[in-house]
């Protein structure tokens, strides 16, 4: 664990975006039982950067939704590497309500670089619906958990990341903007990335600090793609532990709570 945490946020840069790395397709036979994938919003269309349905964690129905990474090109292809169009947050919102509804919990798994930024995804309004998951998220009646699995990029992941607890896996990063990006706007210089990453705080340390996220769910020695089964173990039981804890709250605490969380988050005192 020491060895882990020393880490730099540029080795784990380079570490979450390993080949090997797992992906929630890895995750969710190995966390979820009677796991029924749902599509589409119900407007537009699917999209294969958003997977969502509903499972059983330890006998408990409960809805999931998770950002999809591949493992080749034509696994990226299909998902676009990630990176959500409107209807996949519109699908994540349909099924969040449907989950509040049923009263069901919501678990959110993030893994993204970004939300998509084509025309397509401007033309369908990307801007808007990312906005309305946030406030969908933010008033949702029933509790919500987030695991960051690896990158968390900007509204991207803050679509799926408005919940009341937020835990990242400990080499997860969660940043407004990508090194790259930061350092094109910041220097005019992309080649500076990994100077802009280890100064703009994204590990998961830094959130911990920040009042971002409330848990660091450990990695087995190397990374979880060093051991699929221990890190899943290790999600499973964060995800019962909390869960168990959060549903014993009153829903109109749980909102207020909610709320409370994400208006400090930003607010920041100087000496």
């Amino acid at each position: 664990m020491e060895q882990e945490q020393k880490r730099s946020a540029w080795e784990r840069q380079l570490f979450i975006r390993d080949k090997n790395r797992p992906t929630v397709r890895d995750y969710i036979p190995r966390i979820f039982t009677d796991f029924y994938e749902l599509h589409g919003d119900r407007n537009y269309g699917d999209d294969g950067a958003i997977l969502g349905g509903i499972g059983r964690l330890n006998g408990m129905p409960v809805t999931m939704i998770a950002q999809v990474k591949g493992r080749n090109v034509q696994e990226n292809k299909a998902s676009n590497f990630a990176m959500a169009h409107p209807e996949g947050y519109r699908k994540a919102m349909r099924l969040a309500h449907q989950a509040e509804k049923f009263h069901r919990p919501v678990i959110c798994l993030i893994d993204t670089p970004g939300a998509a930024a084509d025309m397509g995804a401007e033309e369908r309004g990307q801007s808007e619906a990312i906005a309305q998951s946030i406030a969908s998220f933010m008033m949702l009646k029933t509790p919500v958990i987030s695991i960051i699995l690896g990158e968390a990029g900007s509204g991207g992941a803050l679509a799926l990341g408005v919940c009341d607890a937020l835990a990242m896996l400990e080499n997860a990063l969660y940043s407004v903007i990508s090194p790259r990006g930061a350092a094109s706007i910041l220097w005019k210089d992309a080649s500076r990335e990994q100077e802009a990453c280890e100064i703009l705080r994204l590990t998961a340390e830094d959130m911990i600090k920040f009042g971002v996220a409330e848990a660091i769910i450990p990695e087995p020695e190397g990374g979880a793609q060093n051991d699929i089964d221990k890190i899943a173990e290790n999600i499973k039981e964060y995800l019962a532990k909390t869960l168990a804890e959060k549903s014993q709250k009153d829903i109109d605490v749980l909102q207020k709570e909610r709320y409370t969380k994400f208006r400090k988050i930003g607010v920041f005192l100087e000496d």
